[in-house]
């Protein structure tokens, strides 16, 4: 392990553990006799559980088929072809965390035969597709009186408006002016912080190559519902968790955006194989936010981590096992791919200058 994955999980346990600690001091009275009983309710609603996991796999055969769209205009391939690499390539993030991250566009470059720089541009866009068709759901679950009601001392309308209007900015700028922006960063830091600048400008040039894979209105049609339909999906597999444990947890289907977008916020600060954030992130808004006894929310919050983050295991290492791939090497490699990529183009404007 490098110095700078070192230093990256020393600061994520970091961070963890004083998350756990406040937790911790909130939390000395947690009765483990009431956490047992809610979970073993579970046993009794199992099929909901499966559904939830059901409705999380067919999410990940949505990304295989939105993939396939966004090759279209450079390879003509099949959403078959691409779903085993989508599912290894999520269970190498589910086990060893940001290391694995860029394991999906690595064997899909592979597989198609196509430069790894190319599918990282994909991976870049394809993120952008994800936070927006989530606004979606978020947006008509801030339509309901009642979740604006609890979300009223938090000012989510100003903020949501902010990013929105800084995230058309950002797209706007980096459509029109994306190379030029690009080898601009990288000149300013290569001063003070030469690989940042460099790292920020393979960023920019990937999301700006990106957007060349959309090539016409239908299939960006195409890319948004596919899109939407993946998040309805994952929405569904949430609630299906929550009705395991009865209407105790969740009455209210609307207000499944608000558990799922602090999930996504924890997941920022994540151990391999652990997670912690995204764990921790749920269970503070049911408990906090939609009023769930503390034990039932902890329940609840690993059981929807579980399902929704970590159910792609089996199915992956199935895979790769059958494929006769290590997710360590996987890593490895596909990070000195993305070393490579960010080294190529700096090297380039330094020749060049």
């Amino acid at each position: 392990m490098n110095k700078k994955k070192t230093f990256i999980y020393t600061l994520a346990a970091l961070l963890l553990g004083a998350l756990f600690y406040t937790q911790f001091r909130t939390w000395r009275g947690f009765d483990w006799s009431a956490f047992g009983k809610e979970t073993a309710n579970v046993k009794s609603h199992l099929l909901n559980v499966f559904l939830g996991v059901a409705c999380t796999y067919f999410a990940y055969v949505l990304r295989a088929v939105r993939w396939k769209i966004f090759l279209r205009p450079v390879k003509n391939t099949s959403s078959r072809e691409l779903l085993a690499p989508t599912v290894i390539g999520f269970t190498g993030l589910s086990l060893l965390g940001r290391p694995g991250e860029f394991i999906r566009p690595y064997l899909i470059a592979r597989r198609v035969n196509l430069s790894f720089s190319s599918q990282v541009a994909v991976w870049t866009v394809e993120r952008i597709f994800d936070v927006g068709s989530f606004g979606v759901l978020f947006t008509i679950a801030l339509l309901n009186p009642e979740t604006r009601a609890l979300l009223s001392g938090f000012h989510i309308g100003k903020f949501a408006l902010l990013a929105l209007a800084i995230g058309i900015s950002c797209l706007v700028l980096l459509v029109m002016k994306g190379e030029s922006l690009a080898s601009w960063i990288s000149t300013r830091f290569s001063g003070f912080a030469p690989k940042l600048g460099e790292l920020a400008a393979a960023r920019i040039r990937e999301f700006s190559s990106g957007l060349n894979t959309i090539h016409d209105a239908s299939s960006f049609a195409q890319l948004v519902a596919v899109s939407v339909v993946m998040w309805t999906m994952i929405a569904l597999a949430y609630w299906q968790v929550m009705l395991s444990y009865g209407v105790a947890v969740l009455d209210r289907p609307k207000q499944i955006p608000l558990v799922m977008a602090s999930s996504m916020l924890g997941s920022v600060i994540q151990l391999p194989g652990v997670g912690g954030g995204s764990q921790l992130a749920t269970i503070f808004t049911m408990q906090k936010i939609l009023s769930v006894p503390r034990e039932l929310a902890v329940s609840c919050g690993l059981l929807l981590w579980a399902v929704t983050f970590m159910s792609v295991i089996p199915w992956g290492l199935f895979l790769a096992h059958r494929e006769r791939l290590s997710l360590r090497r996987l890593s490895a490699e596909s990070q000195e791919e993305e070393q490579g990529a960010i080294e190529g183009p700096a090297i380039h404007e330094r020749l060049g200058h």
